[in-house]
């Protein structure tokens, strides 16, 4: 290649870099469009309308299928934060999908517990040392392995479960009711729509 040929070579290399710059989003833009992405993101995963906090829900899918459990609030991700109590039904907090649960009629009074603390990050740690799988059951895959908890989040279950059980205790039979596993008897004469309708009356 000849002198006049690596200068032109050379020339080009420079203009294109130089467009490239131009067309890079400045800082500004690159935040207005994640503020606008995360929107987006928190419409798209709009709660059920028959799901606030408090609502007993029966998770149908993952480890804990079957169990029920109690809603505490949405994360920024779209998830549901829930747990069993663990205390009743060995259920710890943790994110789920709501298309993995159904949602029952049966409320908790949850006013009293403090979720302020839990996000979407509170459960990075737990997601990043589980092996993921491809059912998509959950936003954190589930491992059969027990892991051993840091000492505050063993603190932080004790603190929920003991806002909750004393909102559970002065329901009657309530204990009872998030004990017990979420089972279908399928009959030759059972429709969806009342598998549907059992479901949300429990």
């Amino acid at each position: 290649m000849s002198l006049g040929e690596n200068f032109q070579e050379v020339e080009a290399n420079s203009r294109r870099s130089e467009s490239t710059a131009q067309n890079m989003p400045t800082q500004s833009e690159l935040d207005e469009f994640f503020t606008t992405a995360e929107k987006d993101i928190q419409k798209t995963f709009q709660n059920k309308a028959s799901i606030t906090p408090g609502t007993v829900l029966i998770l149908l899918a993952g480890r804990f299928k079957g169990k029920r459990v109690v809603f505490l609030k949405q994360l920024p991700s779209g998830l549901l934060l829930v747990t069993g109590p663990f205390k009743i039904n060995g259920v710890p907090l943790r994110r789920v999908n709501q298309a993995y649960v159904i949602g029952t009629s049966t409320k908790v009074d949850v006013s009293a517990v403090n979720v302020d603390k839990f996000d979407d990050k509170y459960f990075l740690k737990d997601a990043k040392k589980k092996n993921k799988k491809g059912e998509g059951e959950f936003s954190e895959a589930e491992n059969d392995e027990k892991s051993v908890l840091p000492q505050e989040k063993k603190d932080d279950q004790k603190s929920v479960d003991s806002a909750l059980l004393q909102a559970i205790q002065s329901v009657p039979d309530l204990k009872t009711y998030l004990g017990a596993r979420f089972l279908l008897e399928i009959r030759p004469e059972t429709t969806q729509a009342s598998l549907l309708a059992e479901a949300i009356v429990l």
